[in-house]
């Protein structure tokens, strides 16, 4: 009977070990290797892995044997048991996670708090970081009162925000010492929501809703009728149930003459204006002076891109250039009910895909 019990006991275990993901999550402080580089990814979803993998793999993003750990907040909304998984099943072997624990609020992000060690600790054994888009960042942290805001993840944004103020420093607290002052070309992107956490961790404020706020247009039957070039998402779904309407718009940025593109990512067609995909309705507002403003809308009133003064590396884009099917054909889909289906990738065109391309071109550049 004895020997029943106990082999039902290592049943049970074993089970639990079988059917619950069993992986390391505390990368830096058991597995991290010395001899290997590697890349920090906020907000490492199973679509944002996958999406690296597939910039990698399809030659985008050219990164050598350098891996990734994607660090995460554990009061997060997402479900990361699913990242776990993924990673496992598919023997992702350059692929980590580090899950972060700590009290954060407004009052503490912008100084030394419970994740300043562990911040360092990864800063110092990475050479870069890519900031994943998401929802909107809750306007208290920059001074304002939630009026157009969607706030659904707000300990993410703590998190991230605490982060990179520690990276890059900030006008709420000018007499911190930033990270990237003992590693100044130390890599960071921001893509959309990643930018707009760059702008306000540094001391920036946010439009809470472009329409409403640059356009006076609130509803969706009012947005529509602007300038296409002026609508950062697409509204046309919020009025008709269509699926093959997508949620996305694409729209031409007006390169800065001069700056990052032309200089760096080596963008020289100035008569060229690149479609890129966009999928916010919020935007920069005030900057702190440490950035540069690289690119924005055509009518001038939404900040597309910016790149820091100092730190040669650090760089945000509003839109989307990590969407695989920005790279070959996949779905068509149409912004209004009366276009006709296209994918996204004839929608960006020649042009558009050579500018995505050379842009991941300047990142490999930074990575290796």
């Amino acid at each position: 009977m004895r020997i029943k019990r106990i082999l039902l006991q290592f049943l049970l275990i074993f089970s639990l070990f079988v059917s619950s993901p069993v992986f390391a999550q505390n990368f830096f402080n058991t597995d991290y290797d010395p001899a290997k580089s590697y890349i920090l990814l906020t907000h490492p979803t199973v679509e944002n892995i996958e999406r690296i993998r597939y910039l990698i793999d399809n030659r985008i993003l050219y990164v050598g044997e350098t891996e990734f750990v994607g660090i995460y907040f554990y009061a997060e909304s997402y479900d990361y048991s699913q990242t776990i998984r993924f990673i496992r099943d598919n023997n992702l072997e350059k692929f980590h996670l580090q899950r972060l624990t700590g009290t954060l609020n407004k009052d503490n992000i912008f100084e030394p708090n419970d994740f300043t060690n562990n911040f360092d600790i990864m800063f110092s054994q990475s050479r870069g970081l890519i900031l994943f888009g998401g929802p909107d960042i809750q306007p208290e942290v920059y001074g304002e009162e939630k009026t157009l805001s969607e706030v659904t993840d707000p300990q993410r944004h703590l998190m991230e925000l605490s982060f990179v103020f520690q990276l890059l420093g900030s006008n709420k607290n000018p007499n911190y010492t930033p990270f990237l002052e003992r590693n100044p070309k130390y890599f960071i992107l921001g893509i959309c929501l990643g930018m707009q956490t760059m702008n306000v961790a540094t001391g920036g404020t946010m439009v809470q809703d472009i329409p409403a706020e640059l356009y006076d247009a609130r509803t969706p039957q009012e947005i529509v009728q602007l300038d296409r070039d002026n609508i950062h998402r697409n509204y046309w779904p919020d009025i008709f149930n269509n699926p093959q309407l997508m949620p996305v718009n694409f729209h031409p940025l007006r390169l800065e003459i001069g700056s990052f593109f032309q200089t760096q990512v080596r963008w020289k067609k100035s008569n060229v204006s690149p479609k890129v995909l966009s999928a916010h309705h919020q935007a920069v507002e005030n900057l702190n002076s440490c950035w540069e403003v690289t690119a924005r809308s055509m009518d001038g009133k939404v900040i597309e891109a910016i790149h820091h003064k100092k730190y040669p590396n650090v760089f945000g884009i509003q839109f989307h250039p990590e969407v695989p099917a920005l790279y070959e054909d996949r779905e068509a889909y149409k912004f209004s009910p009366r276009d006709v289906p296209q994918t996204y990738h004839q929608i960006i065109g020649r042009d558009g895909l050579k500018f995505h391309k050379m842009f991941w071109k300047r990142v490999s550049r930074s990575i290796n």
